[in-house]
C-alpha cells in the first residue's frame, strides 16, 4: 500500500490569511498549525501544499516572492519538525482557464503523479469552498478548517465538507480517528 497524503491549502489554513501575501516578514502560522501538521506526519501521512497564487498573474508580485513566502513558512514549521513533501501553486488569474487553479484538479494530480499516491486516498484540508470542491472532485476526504475564510462561510457552504473543525490540530484528530477506525 502506498503512503497516504494530506493535501493542504496554504493561506488561511497553514499560515494566517493576508490578501496577496508577498512579504515573508508578514508570514505567521495559524493557531495550532505546527502541532497539527506534526501530528499528521507522526501518523505516517505525507504533507503537500496546493495554493492558488493569482497575485502573480495580477502582477502584484513575482514567483520569486511566492518562493520566499514558502521558505519562511517552511522555516517556521521546521521548529515543529514539519517538512512538506511538495509545494505546488497556481500563478494564473481566475479566468485563465488553466487546469491547476483550485477547484480544478491539476495541482493535486501533479502532486499525486510526482509522489506516487492515489488522489482518492488523500485528505484535502482548506478554509475555502474551492479547497473542498477540489477534494470532492478527486474523491478524497475533505476537512474544512475555521481558520482563514472558513469562519465566514455559510452553513450550506460548510456542509459540503466531510468534516468541519477549528484548526489543523483538530483536523489531525479527525484523521487519527479515521485511521484507528479503518
Amino acid at each position: 500500500m502506498s503512503k497516504r497524503f494530506v493535501v493542504l491549502d496554504r493561506d488561511g489554513t497553514i499560515i494566517v490569511e493576508e490578501v496577496y501575501l508577498s512579504d515573508p516578514s508578514r508570514v505567521s502560522l495559524c493557531v495550532n498549525a505546527g502541532e497539527g501538521l506534526r501530528r499528521m506526519s507522526d501518523l505516517g501521512f505525507g504533507l503537500v501544499v496546493v495554493s492558488n497564487q493569482s497575485g502573480v498573474g495580477r502582477g502584484y508580485y513575482d514567483e520569486a516572492a511566492v518562493g520566499r513566502v514558502n521558505d519562511r513558512m517552511n522555516e517556521l514549521l521546521a521548529k515543529f519538525g514539519v517538512k512538506f513533501d511538495g509545494i505546488y501553486y497556481c500563478p494564473h488569474l481566475p479566468d485563465a482557464g488553466c487546469e491547476c487553479r483550485k477547484p480544478r484538479t491539476g495541482m493535486l494530480l501533479k502532486a499525486a503523479a510526482d509522489l506516487h499516491f492515489d488522489p482518492r486516498t488523500c485528505v484535502v484540508i482548506g478554509d475555502k469552498v474551492c479547497d473542498i470542491e477540489l477534494g470532492r472532485a478527486v474523491g478524497a476526504e475533505t476537512i474544512l478548517v475555521q481558520t482563514g475564510y472558513g469562519a465566514q462561510l455559510s452553513d450550506s457552504e460548510r456542509r459540503i465538507a466531510g468534516y468541519n473543525v477549528d484548526d489543523l490540530l483538530a483536523a489531525a484528530g479527525v484523521i487519527e480517528q479515521r485511521v484507528k477506525s479503518a
